[in-house]
């Protein structure tokens, strides 16, 4: 098992250091298909189909570019390194596209932007010493 720290961790856009990042999130899903026997109610089969991507990167305040990104519509990589002592794992989205931009600011704290996008892939691989 892995227990990564944000302290450790890092993440990049287009090979620049995000700084900031306050928490990054994903999820990975694939649309399924359940077939059916005739004249049954059980499942015999599933049929798998398009996969999707779908992310967040909390950062403290805002980063200008990403927010850039988020105003210009162009495709982007992410790379989150996740790390904890000697053990780190890489997360690389691929072809992603910024799709919404939240900012929040509550009384006597700090502003967090929120940039929500989509990514073509998912690629994780583990980097050291990890199980």
């Amino acid at each position: 098992m892995s227990v990564f720290s944000a302290n450790s961790s890092s993440v990049t856009v287009n090979g620049e250091t995000v700084p900031g990042v306050q928490a990054i999130d994903y999820r990975q899903m694939r649309d399924q298909g359940e077939i059916y026997a005739l004249g049954s109610a059980e499942r015999i089969a599933v049929q798998y189909g398009a996969m999707r991507v779908e992310g967040r990167v909390t950062v403290a305040s805002a980063n200008p570019a990403m927010d850039g990104l988020s105003n210009t519509g162009e495709t982007f990589q992410l790379i989150a390194r996740l790390a904890h002592g000697e053990t780190s794992r890489s997360v690389a989205f691929d072809e992603c596209h910024m799709v919404d931009k939240q900012f929040a600011m509550s009384t006597g704290g700090a502003g967090e932007t929120v940039y929500a996008f989509t990514a073509v892939r998912v690629r994780e691989e583990d980097e050291s010493g990890g199980d």
